[in-house]
């Protein structure tokens, strides 16, 4: 009988905190398009905590900012500079896009950090709607700008004439997985390190259930809190590759040719 209580007090399923949910009914309803779920609640928290963070930080617009004015400020020129020096001065055009990705990504990705948070980035579903927006963006101003000069970014002109439809081959097959990287990537590396905290807190409270537990539940706290300081690190990272990756394939777009 203590075996079964100690196998059950040691069940954990690090998975389930991905699982989408109705707000509204019974557990076990149906999800449909339209059913608002946990993803919807933490996305509109997202955008609420975006637009109050440049709204307030904007306001005042002091000589000597606030600490709030000093992130908002930050994250703008941060962003502005990037698509600047990545895709070109002409590219300046997209950078309110680009900045509403930036935000939207690494603010999902920190809100989830919160204890009984949602992770929206880690949901394929939203992060291949990211990386599809930014693939159609990128090949619609590419063709509407250059026409069929587009096409030149798959021709490497620098290179062998025997080996060059090999090399067109090969460059649009890796443009098209584009978005499958892009999305994949983010969505991977948030899933990851939040499974591997879950994994690491279903050790904690070995220390009520068995001996061994005195010593495997300070470790496992100790591992958490270096899981945790290492997803704020990745949080930041996650958004800044997509951002500049983001800019990486505008560039293409503005100028196409190898």
């Amino acid at each position: 009988m203590a075996t079964e209580e100690n196998s059950e007090g040691l069940v954990f399923h690090p998975m389930d905190q991905f699982i989408v949910k109705p707000l509204f009914g019974e557990a076990g309803d149906p999800v449909h398009w339209y059913t608002i779920t946990n993803v919807t609640l933490w996305m509109f928290l997202t955008i609420v905590a975006i637009s109050a963070l440049l709204v307030l930080g904007t306001r005042g617009r002091a000589v000597i900012p606030t600490k709030i004015q000093s992130v908002a400020e930050l994250a703008y020129g941060f962003i502005y500079k990037m698509v600047e020096d990545v895709a070109g001065r002409d590219a300046v055009r997209f950078f309110p896009y680009v900045f509403t990705l930036f935000m939207f990504i690494v603010m999902s990705n920190f809100l989830g950090l919160l204890p009984t948070a949602f992770t929206t980035t880690s949901h394929l579903a939203v992060t291949v709607i990211l990386a599809l927006g930014v693939f159609l963006t990128v090949t619609i101003t590419g063709f509407v700008l250059h026409g069929s000069k587009f096409l030149g970014l798959f021709w490497v002109s620098s290179a062998p004439l025997a080996i060059r439809p090999v090399l067109a081959i090969i460059e649009v097959i890796s443009y098209f997985v584009r978005p499958v990287s892009h999305s994949i990537r983010l969505m991977g590396n948030m899933m990851a390190g939040h499974a591997v905290i879950k994994v690491f807190a279903a050790f904690a409270p070995l220390v009520l259930l068995s001996g061994i537990g005195v010593l495997v539940t300070p470790l496992s706290i100790l591992a958490i809190t270096a899981m945790y300081a290492l997803e704020t690190l990745v949080a930041f990272i996650q958004a800044y590759v997509f951002t500049i990756l983001t800019c990486v394939y505008l560039k293409d777009a503005l100028h196409p040719s190898h």
